[in-house]
């Protein structure tokens, strides 16, 4: 019998990687299965290098995972990322093989419990605030008989028309010149911007109408955007928003030199009544926009078929990547410089300490009780001195706080202000104009009406 004996060897057979083929394994693993996720998290340790990326951790209370966020793709976010903030990431799990960590390449990010678009329109609106576009002083007066008048708006949509109607009506004979733009969806910011600094440059109007027909929050967003804002403001010659219905309001609206509630409204606060019309102009516009819209598209269909936006992505992810090689050699270089800042340090604290090992007491012990001596003389003197003028002080408080306005407003008055001063007149105050109400307790904003 064991002379037939069979042997076996049960030595499992071992795989051995190298840690780049490991590395490169589990990649191609994530690349397959993570390709598309969506994670919910808050915001920890944002950091913008000097690349243009973002750098931050997704945790919630029991786990969190790094991301970056190239510039290629944050550069299209309506907001910006901070610390502490819930989000909504979008993106693909990938290898950061020289270091062996695998984390979230964020393409999308949204913000929970306040809406992307209305985040952004603060942001903006806080921003061009503080550089002063908002500013009354910077309004320009409107022509007040305009003979040529620039419009920037859809060539399709209802308000072109309805502004030519009564353009034509009131003032027959009037130039009117269509920049035809898309007013919403890919491309608009740019096409209304073209508009704008088009009728800046060659100055042939009196005046720039910039505007469309009312829709939602994310249809107006075109003129809620910095560049169109700021090509507002850069234009050469007045600007009157009209932007959506009159309850609609628009970062436009704030930058322009006048704001129209709609496109009608608009048309009628420019040019004085006329009675013809000149629809036939307005037509021969509309149609050879259309035409040229079109042309647009089939070539825009043409280049996407033919995979350049794809061939571009994947060359933004090269890029990104060695960007973030550049960004750890930067954050490697600092920990250098500090080490030896350290090192620096204590070799300064060592001859502090041999430097206080000669003993100076004795030699100063006269001094300093010569110095004591006249620091309690001087500490009586000081001493009076500031009693008289604590008592002097007492007596100027009293009698600043019977003449203090707040105890004025204690009886139920208050200071009405606006952006010119303290409001004395009614007249200081016309109807729809914000102003600002202080009370005893508190502080309130309001409008006139």
């Amino acid at each position: 019998m064991d002379q037939f004996a069979l042997e076996f060897d049960l030595t499992p057979v071992r795989r051995i990687f190298s840690v780049s083929e490991l590395n490169a394994t589990i990649k191609v693993v994530l690349d397959g299965e993570f390709r598309d996720v969506w994670v919910t998290g808050e915001i920890s340790g944002l950091k913008l290098a000097t690349s243009g990326h973002y750098y931050f951790t997704l945790k919630d209370r029991a786990a969190q995972v790094r991301c970056v966020a190239f510039r290629s793709s944050h550069r299209y976010w309506k907001f910006k990322p901070q610390d502490g903030m819930a989000v909504l990431a979008r993106g693909r799990l990938e290898v950061y093989e020289a270091r062996g960590e695998y984390q979230l390449l964020v393409e999308m990010l949204e913000p929970q419990g306040l809406g992307a678009l209305q985040l952004a329109f603060e942001q903006l609106k806080k921003k061009l605030a503080a550089e002063g576009l908002f500013a009354p002083e910077r309004k320009r007066a409107l022509p007040r008989f305009p003979r040529r008048i620039g419009i920037v708006t859809s060539p399709q949509g209802a308000a072109i028309a309805d502004m030519i109607q009564i353009l034509s009506r009131r003032f027959p004979g009037l130039q009117i010149r269509l920049f035809p733009a898309r007013v919403q969806g890919e491309g608009s910011v740019e096409e209304v911007c073209r508009g704008i600094e088009w009728f800046s440059r060659s100055k042939w109007p009196d005046l720039v109408i910039v505007g469309r027909g009312g829709g939602s929050l994310e249809d107006l967003w075109t003129f809620n955007t910095e560049p169109v804002a700021r090509a507002i403001a850069a234009c050469a010659v007045p600007v009157v928003a009209a932007v959506g219905h009159e309850t609609d309001v628009t970062i436009a609206d704030f930058v322009a030199d006048l704001r129209a509630p709609t496109p009608s409204a608009a048309a009628e606060m420019v040019v004085c009544t006329y009675d013809e019309l000149l629809e036939r102009i307005a037509a021969a516009r509309n149609k050879g926009a259309q035409a040229m819209r079109y042309r647009f598209a089939m070539l825009e269909r043409r280049l996407r078929q033919q995979g350049i936006e794809q061939a571009s992505r994947v060359l933004h992810r090269r890029v990104g990547r060695g960007l973030q090689r550049v960004d750890e050699q930067e954050y490697a270089l600092r920990e250098r410089i500090r080490l030896a800042l350290e090192v620096r340090e204590r070799a300064r604290r060592a001859l502090e300490q041999r430097l206080r090992r000669f003993d100076v007491r004795p030699r100063l012990a006269l001094g300093r009780r010569r110095m004591e001596a006249a620091h309690t003389a001087a500490l009586q003197a000081m001493r009076m001195r500031l009693a008289r003028r604590r008592a002097r002080l007492d007596e100027l408080a009293a009698h600043l706080s019977q003449l203090s306005p707040l105890r004025i407003l204690e009886r139920g008055y208050a200071i009405v202000s606006n952006q010119r001063g303290v409001v004395k007149d009614s007249a200081e105050a016309p109807a729809a104009s914000r102003i600002h109400v202080r009370l005893a307790k508190g502080e309130l904003d309001a409008t006139v009406e």
